[in-house]
């Protein structure tokens, strides 16, 4: 996974590049299949700078989030967040469908409609 973290309007540290790395690198622990992620810091405005993260995974699936906060690390924590509940959502999207067994279908379609809604 590769992590790229750059800086708009200003220069970060290496010690804040360091914890925004350890910060994001964490994201894989929800999803395996992450391939990219960037991180944008916008520093233009100094009291409240904003954070954009987005993380790519394999087939093309990208999650994007966004957040500004009074210090650069509260706003890469709320991106994060964001990001996390994406993947979390995408997550159980891709592994609630599951496949029927012929015996599991043909029982199914033969409760009345009122149970099969049921289930």
């Amino acid at each position: 996974m590769q992590i790229k973290i750059s800086a708009r309007h200003g220069q970060l540290s290496e010690a804040s590049r360091e914890k925004i790395s350890a910060k994001v690198s964490k994201l894989a622990r929800y999803f395996e299949r992450l391939t990219a992620i960037e991180v944008t810091v916008n520093l233009e405005h100094a009291e409240s700078p904003s954070v954009e993260l987005l993380v790519s995974a394999e087939h093309k699936h990208d999650f994007v989030a966004a957040d500004r906060a009074e210090n650069m690390l509260a706003a890469v924590e709320a991106a994060l967040h964001k990001v996390e509940q994406q993947i979390r959502k995408y997550k159980e999207r891709i592994q609630g469908h599951r496949f029927l067994s012929p015996g599991e279908l043909a029982a199914e379609a033969a409760l009345p409609p009122a149970e099969a809604e049921g289930q």
